[in-house]
Order: C-alpha cells, then structure tokens, then sequence
C-alpha cells in the first residue's frame, strides 16, 4: 500500500515537517517519488519510521540514526557494528530504568507520606517514623532518601 505524507504524517502521528527532515537527513534511503516529485511512502517505509521513532526515543542523535541507517545499508558485513548499537542501547536503558526506580520510589513514598500528614492534619506524626511503622512497599524509597552513600541511615 502507498500513502501521501499526509497519510502518513496521520498513520505515524509525526508532523509532515518532520517526515521530510527525515527524508532531507537521509533516514528514509528507499523512499520513492513520483513524476512530479512528491515523496510516495509504503507499509515498509512506516516500519522504518517506527524503527527511527524507537531509535530517537532511546536517545539516539539523528546522527546516530543515520550512522545505524548507513550500516544498515552495507549490509551482512555490518551486522556486528549494528548489534552494538543495540547492545549499548540496551544498556543505557537498563540503566535509566533503574535510575527511574529510584525515582518512583521515593515519589511513591512521598505520596504515602503527605497522603498520612492530610490525613492527621499535621506532618509531626510523621517526622520520627521507625521502619517497621511504614508499609513495606514505601521503605525502598525512605531508604534512598534517608541513607548514605555507604548504607549507614541519616537521622533528620
């Protein structure tokens, strides 16, 4: 099937602007064009927009796509170059999922915190809390707000 860039600004929710960028940088190579020039994009060519929204949304510089995308068209013989990519990716995410654990945790805790506080109508029941008095789900996040480095815990 063939699509128009507004049919295909609409399928991928990019703006048309965006799509001939992409095109201008040289992410979309096999993109057709007809007699009068105006770009024609298939089923692939959204496959490849999804492959660069997920590559952008990892962190990837358009640079960095463009590199995968240049590899890419070397083919068999960048296969292991193209792993990388991915491998490191993979990591960098894994990273920033963990990062953002830590987050969730201390929010989720937060939440518990101040939803008590209300509850009361004052923070002082809450100030000098012993662990063992905090749900077990919300302890992680006390811990990461109220320990050191080196594990010992910060009395406030």
């Amino acid at each position: 099937m063939t699509y128009t860039i507004k049919a295909m600004s609409e399928l991928t929710g990019l703006p048309a602007s965006t799509l001939r960028y992409y095109d201008k940088k040289g992410l979309l190579p096999s993109l057709k064009r007809d007699n009068n020039n105006v770009r024609i994009f298939t089923d692939e060519d959204y496959g490849h927009l999804r492959l660069i929204d997920c590559l952008k949304r990892s962190g990837l510089s358009i640079k960095d796509i463009k590199n995968f995308i240049d590899l890419r068209a070397r083919g068999d013989e960048a296969l292991n170059e193209r792993l990388e990519i991915f491998v490191k990716r993979r990591e960098i995410l894994l990273k920033e999922l963990d990062d953002l654990q830590e987050v969730l945790s201390v929010i989720e805790y937060k939440c518990w915190y101040y939803s008590q506080a209300c509850d009361a109508g004052t923070e002082d029941i809450m100030r000098n809390l012993h662990t063992s008095d905090i749900p077990e789900e919300f302890r992680e996040g006390r811990r990461l707000l109220h320990s050191t480095k080196r594990g010992t815990e910060v009395i406030h």
